[in-house]
């Protein structure tokens, strides 16, 4: 059996047609739409947490479609082309670009876990082997500090001349600043801190740049430091973090602004 030669052609056609259909979720109006939009659209999706499925690519396929027509539509009445718009378009393409940039880098350039372990020594030694349980007052005036020292060595409640301190985290809780390691405060408050005996008030005025404070020392214990596992995420974040802040220092040395 021969096939004609128009039958032959017809045929020919339909044989390059078909992968450059399959390559298209939809023609609206005699443009294409790519199934790699679509497909784009569904990685989206399931990073989000929706699953692949049939349903989930019909939904897809009619939101592609659906926008398709209004983006066309966009485009008759020029709206596409407005100044407003092209930067607003320009502001979401370099949002995706420096996304996929930032993903390139951190492929090329991951946390190591000896990064990760170092790190975790570091915290480690300034958390120190001991957490303390203190109150302060604070307040702006040294001698007003140096007059609470003396309420203070008269009898009164350390608890009832907090109210006074300008710090609102502690001022209404007695001025407690639950059990934290020296390294949670600024040096010269630490300093002071554990100096003190269990049960001590600082003889005088602490300064540092808030102002003046009255420490009390409640109690010392045996400092509980979480285990490398139960930090590990928020350290390879924040190493992360530090690396791509460097990534875009060096980039910023290098580029030419005018």
């Amino acid at each position: 059996m021969t096939l004609k030669p128009a039958r032959l052609l017809m045929l020919l056609v339909a044989a390059v047609a078909l992968p450059a259909m399959a390559q298209n979720l939809a023609v609206v109006n005699g443009k294409p739409v790519p199934s790699s939009r679509a497909d784009t659209m569904i990685k989206q999706l399931a990073a989000q947490g929706q699953p692949d499925s049939p349903q989930l690519r019909a939904m897809v396929k009619e939101e592609l479609i659906n926008r398709e027509i209004l983006m066309q539509e966009a485009d008759k009445l020029g709206l596409s082309s407005s100044p407003e718009v092209k930067n607003q378009v320009e502001i979401a393409r370099q949002s995706i670009a420096i996304r996929a940039l930032v993903q390139n880098f951190l492929k090329k350039n991951p946390v190591k876990d000896s990064e990760i372990q170092a790190e975790y020594d570091k915290f480690k030694a300034q958390a120190g082997d001991k957490e303390y349980h203190a109150r302060h007052i604070l307040v702006d005036k040294e001698d007003d500090a140096k007059a609470i020292i003396a309420k203070l060595k008269g009898g009164a409640k350390f608890e009832e001349l907090a109210k006074q301190s300008k710090d609102p985290g502690s001022a209404s809780n007695g001025g407690d600043l639950d059990w934290a390691s020296p390294a949670s405060f600024v040096k010269p408050f630490s300093d002071a801190m554990v100096g003190l005996q269990k049960g001590q008030i600082t003889e005088t005025p602490v300064k540092t740049q808030y102002g003046y404070h009255v420490i009390k020392l409640e109690d010392v214990r045996p400092a509980k430091v979480p285990t490398l596992d139960e930090v590990k995420p928020q350290i390879a974040e924040s190493l992360q973090q530090k690396k791509l802040q460097g990534y875009q220092e060096e980039l910023r040395k290098k580029a030419k602004i005018q």
